[in-house]
């Protein structure tokens, strides 16, 4: 999310707030969303004790085990819709919440280094010896981590729309704005509902990094997954923490070796992605050894009407392995 885009989503959210505020069917209304939020987000998923703090973590499917690590604004359950077709197409989906997202701690180090580390004690908790992970938007950044820092059980790296690092581009700067929106209006789960209600072709713009143009032009069932996605952000205050850490990482993001991954590696994205996380896949399916870039025209951050071919993609991959 760029920093102007945060500020029309500030706008939109406030306007949207004062608009809704005090009536009882729109207190109602909120009420029943904050609840099956929280209900949704706490259900079907485990906690450990890792050395850096509690670890949450779902499981789901049959076959082959991969870890999916989500993006920013995600936790299990992102991890885990992101990653419901491959489940489909035979295998078993670890799915954490990264660090400061729900129930996972963060820890005094939350770099992306750090997040590779606990992951290796979940592999521990469960008893996996090498998986393949992807990683997708911030969680590409961990997952590109796995792989430099634990190579012997990680068995190949896919890199789904990632925002990680491209030399010589200018990195973000939140400036007085920026921060205080971060600080605060990212905590407001009224705000957040508020834009989704009053904003939704803002919140596409602003939080999904993808064109509404799209969305409206979507299949109905697309248009719902779209919707999943943008709701499943709430509660944003039990995602906050890791939200902000992924924000402060992307300002000063760790400098990663590339060309020292030795696993097979896939890196997707797609050309209008807001984010731009066109030119990040492209700079590590040119830089690390081996790797391939799948790209398609059009499609967004979350690449609508991809989402099919995309996991068709990702599991030819991972079956070649």
């Amino acid at each position: 999310m760029t920093w102007l885009n945060r500020r029309s989503f500030f706008a939109a959210s406030v306007a949207g707030a004062a608009a809704l505020a005090g009536g009882a069917v729109t207190n109602r209304l909120y009420a029943n969303a904050i609840s099956e939020a929280r209900r949704s987000a706490s259900t079907g998923s485990a906690v450990f004790q890792s050395s850096v703090g509690s670890i949450e973590y779902a499981v789901a499917g049959e076959g082959p085990a991969l870890l999916a690590l989500h993006g920013t604004g995600g936790g299990f359950d992102q991890g885990l819709a992101m990653a419901q077709r491959l489940s489909g197409m035979g295998h078993t989906i670890v799915a954490p919440s990264r660090f400061g997202y729900l129930r996972s701690d963060i820890p005094d180090d939350a770099s992306s280094f750090a997040q590779a580390d606990a992951l290796l004690e979940l592999l521990d908790e469960l008893g996996l010896d090498r998986v393949p992970v992807i990683g997708a938007s911030a969680g590409a950044r961990a997952a590109v981590a796995f792989a430099l820092r634990h190579p012997d059980r990680c068995s190949a790296v896919v890199a789904l729309v990632p925002a990680t690092i491209v030399p010589n581009r200018p990195l973000p700067q939140p400036g007085r704005l920026g921060a205080a929106i971060m600080q605060y209006g990212l905590r407001s789960d009224l705000l957040f509902w508020a834009g989704t209600r009053l904003s939704e072709d803002t919140m596409i713009r602003t939080f999904l990094a993808t064109d509404p143009a799209l969305f409206h032009a979507a299949a109905p069932e697309e248009q719902a997954r779209v919707r999943s996605i943008l709701r499943g952000i709430l509660p944003v205050s039990d995602r906050a923490a890791g939200l902000l850490n992924d924000t402060w990482i992307a300002q000063a993001p760790e400098v990663m070796d590339l060309n020292a991954i030795a696993v097979p590696t896939l890196a997707i994205s797609l050309k209008d992605d807001g984010f731009d996380t066109f030119a990040a896949a492209r700079h590590i399916a040119s830089t690390v050894p081996g790797a391939k870039l799948v790209s398609y025209p059009s499609g967004g951050h979350i690449y609508i009407g991809r989402d099919a071919e995309i996991a068709g993609e990702i599991h030819a991959f991972l079956a070649g392995l």
